[in-house]
């Protein structure tokens, strides 16, 4: 059973990875068409799916969200707009591959951190030589990618 919940993780992990590959893409040439902040406001769709979701599936209150501790995770929505804005941004600077292994080496990074602190309400983790290893070893491969560029 155990075994299987992480299999489901690795997969959905893989997916997120994907879908946010193709929406940094897809966003890039929505910003060349119009700007920056209005490709940006297209995260309104995201709301229309959410809420045709919720409607078949969940139909909980939304009153929840004020009952909500601490209250400064009601942010992260703020936050998902500046992702936007930066994968669309450092897309269209570097390119989507290049731009995807900077994001990914600052995912891992930081999300690291957060678990070693004990940050915003995660269980904390032990220091590990093995992911301090692991972590090395992708910020290898972001150089090796780079170098083949330059």
């Amino acid at each position: 059973q155990k075994g299987n919940e992480i299999m489901i993780g690795i997969l959905i992990a893989i997916l997120s990875g994907m879908l946010m590959s193709v929406q940094g893409v897809f966003n890039t040439n929505v910003t060349k068409q119009s700007s920056l902040w209005v490709a940006n406001s297209g995260t309104v769709t995201a709301l229309a799916v959410c809420l045709v979701a919720w409607g078949i599936t969940d139909r909980s209150s939304f009153a929840a969200l004020w009952k909500v501790q601490p209250k400064y995770v009601l942010i992260g929505g703020i936050i998902g707009a500046f992702i936007t804005l930066t994968v669309v941004k450092s897309m269209h600077t570097l390119g989507p591959a290049q731009a995807v292994l900077f994001i990914v080496i600052a995912q891992m990074i930081s999300a690291y951190v957060i678990e070693l602190f004990g940050l915003f309400g995660t269980e904390k983790a032990d220091w590990s030589v093995q992911k301090l290893i692991g972590m090395a070893v992708a910020v290898a491969g972001v150089i090796l990618f780079q170098w083949e560029r330059t």
